[in-house]
């Protein structure tokens, strides 16, 4: 008892100091406006205060937190909204005047005839609350209520929880600062832009729902200038109690209809709606009027382009561009009201997640991930990505395989694993290296199933040891490089290393913009991928990388960074430096399309490994399969306008696929050209198809200057895989070992 009595002569004595204080500040003058002829003035209204400032305290709506929106590629396809406060800033000319109006019958009905403090507001607060004893009445003006809440989300912005308390606590030194900083403002603002302040920041809900836009948006589905009478009134009752009156919770309905009746009453009392337009209103059952939309937020409830959404973000929290620390780079994606344009091509986003999901079914029995990643040769920019998942950062993830909020198309710092061993895929690299020492790829080799890995030493890199290397099915084929790579053989890719050196085809690896996928061990050159086994693809690599560097030589040669941001501005217009493809000429365009031609031939001639890569229409298709051992199925490949790679097996923790059956088929042995070369397929033609792609067949001649000279054609049994032997490294996934000794290791188409 006591405690209430203390409050009572608080709130008694805050009354008559703000009372004392607008007598002698000239505080009872009538404004001149009046209210009905106000509310015509939106046209001349400023679109957005530029500046408002009051004892230092910034009250620029334009810089209240704002939610982020990130878009697809077409910059009007929506992927997912980013916010701590749940907040789009309009200007009053786009919000509905019957929104202005029943805000302020409900807030502040006298608005248009105070200076920031209403004495006779105040006034009759004091006498309901402390002589008739009734309900107890705030007399706060709508242009208190904006101070208060700029106060306080200002604090909230600042982490500082004591200056939030300040913000509202029911003291008198709260209280009378309030009302003078509302006395200046009325003082040097006008009504409309208080109005238009207070609109925007007010909390409209629960959910950290702010502002009168997102308001109209999430309970029907419309924007603020489109608002109607009713609509306008049940958003206006809400503030008074959020939590209480949010029309969502089913709970909350009657009392939610309740509020807004008496909005209505109050705005017929001011002359804003006529009785018919009051009656009409009343009459209709606040249900009936709502068209509730979702408020969830993040790259959760992206659906299908929640992958690539992650991608994204993970490239503005890793980009220092952004700001100094990732704490200041997350402030800016939540807070910043950006608008975030992407690469991401709706089409294909959409064909490669369906033909990771159709290739192997999310719940296959196997487990098996499947990975897909596009991207625009030329360009660097990253189409989508195809995951036979669902996207879940949640903890559901823990319990349900066929949920992850790992992107296993992307390297680890990006949100990916460890990435996945490329087995033959690789081979294509090996014939850059060929070529670049000026060689023919018509060359005719000896090859054999043992070399002396010293013949392999470069630059100081020195290896010991015998490699016992074989092609599928055991034996050797004499051949040329180019048909070392249509049929996939491994003994030419080491007979080629053995005269280039093995630092010739690193370097040619770097330069088509490949690198590791493993944090910290992304070099070509890491003792984890710097072995022999190199060349017939022991190395961890995301799709998108690999995709890359096909992509490099079906761009004759240009090399780009991937990219996911095209565009990034905030709410006031101001453009970000997102990151650039750096493209530039990587290795010599005659070399780039003669590879593109060799790669041809693995599609077209008979016995290629990838002949059932060969899209429709005659289309000229460059594809290349592979199969790491027994744990990886993998198939690279493009046509000009998109390249694009597949990786299929446990991403997780590699296992054998042998004696499995995949999709509803057994086989006792699998390779890259079963599983991996039909979504690669799948994806192409899908893609090609609803995109419009057209026909290019220009590209892929091979250079008279690296065909010269003849081979003697010698054909295997079967192509690919393989059996090798390696006397000094283990390569293991995710750390680097080294030991003596001998491994195993198998790759192949």
């Amino acid at each position: 008892m006591p405690k209430k009595k203390s409050l009572t002569v608080r709130r008694v004595l805050t009354l008559l100091l703000a009372y004392l204080m607008l007598c002698v500040g000239g505080g009872a003058v009538v404004a001149a406006l009046v209210s009905p002829a106000v509310f015509g003035m939106n046209s001349v209204a400023k679109a957005v205060v530029p500046t408002l400032k009051v004892e230092g305290v910034d009250f620029d709506v334009t810089s209240l937190p704002q939610k982020s929106v990130m878009y697809a590629s077409d910059g009007t396809t929506k992927m997912a909204e980013f916010y701590a406060d749940n907040r789009t800033v309009v200007p009053l000319k786009n919000i509905s005047k019957v929104m202005q109006q029943a805000v302020v019958a409900r807030e502040d009905r006298r608005f248009f005839k105070h200076h920031g403090v209403d004495v006779q507001g105040v006034m009759r607060a004091f006498f309901q609350t402390f002589i008739k004893g009734g309900d107890t009445q705030g007399g706060s003006t709508l242009t208190q209520q904006y101070v208060k809440n700029v106060l306080a989300m200002q604090a909230r912005e600042d982490d500082d929880p004591i200056a939030e308390y300040h913000a509202s606590e029911q003291t008198v030194a709260r209280k009378v600062r309030e009302m003078l900083i509302a006395v200046q403002m009325e003082k040097q603002y006008s009504k409309l832009e208080i109005l238009q302040g207070y609109l925007n920041i007010a909390q409209f809900g629960n959910h950290n729902l702010y502002g009168v836009e997102s308001a109209a948006k999430r309970y029907f589905n419309v924007s603020a200038k489109d608002l109607n009478v009713v609509q306008a009134a049940t958003i206006a009752a809400i503030t008074k109690n959020p939590a209480k009156y949010d029309p969502t919770s089913e709970e909350n309905l009657k009392e939610s209809e309740k509020q807004r009746n008496i909005v209505l009453d109050l705005m017929l009392q001011e002359g804003y709606i006529t009785q018919k337009q009051h009656d009409e209103a009343s009459k209709t059952p606040l249900k009936d009027t709502l068209n509730v939309q979702s408020i969830d937020s993040g790259c959760q409830v992206a659906g299908d382009a929640a992958f690539f959404c992650d991608y994204v973000t993970r490239q503005i929290l890793n980009n220092k561009e952004f700001g100094a620390t990732e704490e200041e780079r997350n402030k800016l994606l939540k807070e910043g009201g950006l608008t975030i344009v992407t690469t991401m091509d709706v089409n294909a986003n959409n064909s490669a997640m369906q033909a990771a999901r159709d290739t192997v079914p999310p719940n296959d029995p196997t487990g098996f991930e499947i990975a897909i990643a596009a991207i625009r040769p030329g360009t660097g920019e990253v189409l989508g990505f195809g995951i036979n998942r669902t996207y879940d950062a949640t903890d559901l993830a823990k319990t349900d395989s066929t949920r992850t909020a790992v992107n296993y198309a992307v390297d680890e710092k990006d949100g990916g694993g460890w990435g996945f061993q490329v087995g033959s895929t690789w081979k294509p690299i090996n014939l850059v290296a060929w070529m670049q020492k000026g060689k023919s790829i018509n060359q005719y080799l000896r090859t054999s199933t043992s070399y002396n890995t010293a013949s392999f030493s470069c630059n100081g890199y020195g290896f010991a040891g015998i490699w016992n290397v074989q092609n599928s099915g055991g034996g050797t084929s004499n051949e040329s490089p180019l048909q070392g790579l249509v049929l996939s053989h491994n003994t030419t890719q080491a007979s080629m290393t053995q005269q280039i050196g093995l630092c010739s085809i690193a370097d040619a690896a770097k330069q088509l913009g490949y690198h590791n996928s493993i944090q910290g061990h992304e070099d070509v050159y890491d003792s984890n991928s710097f072995q022999p086994p190199m060349v017939i693809g022991t190395v961890q690599a995301s799709p998108l990388t690999m995709a890359n560097v096909y992509a490099t030589i079906a761009a004759k040669g240009v090399e780009c960074t991937p990219i996911a941001i095209t565009k990034m501005t905030d709410s006031s217009g101001k453009n970000y430096k997102v990151p650039s493809a750096n493209c530039h000429q990587a290795i010599d365009p005659e070399i780039a399309e003669t590879t593109a031609y060799a790669i041809n031939q693995g599609v077209v001639r008979s016995g290629g490994n990838a002949v059932d890569a060969q899209l429709s229409g005659g289309r000229k298709t460059f594809a290349k399969t592979g199969t790491n051992e027994d744990t990886y199925m993998l198939t690279g490949g493009f046509i000009p306008q998109v390249a694009a790679y597949v990786a299929v097996g446990n991403a997780e923790s590699p296992q054998s696929f042998n004696y499995k059956t995949i999709n509803g088929v057994y086989r006792p042995t699998w390779y890259g050209m079963y599983v991996a070369e039909p979504a690669w397929k799948q994806f192409m033609q899908q893609y090609v198809d609803t995109a419009g792609i057209p026909i290019d067949n220009s590209y892929g001649n091979p250079s008279s200057k690296y065909t010269a000279g003849s081979t003697t054609t010698q054909r295997s049994t079967t192509g690919g895989t393989t059996t090798q032997q390696q006397g000094t490294t283990t390569q293991q996934q995710g750390a680097t070992t080294q030991q003596q000794g001998t491994t195993t290791e198998q790759q192949g188409q």
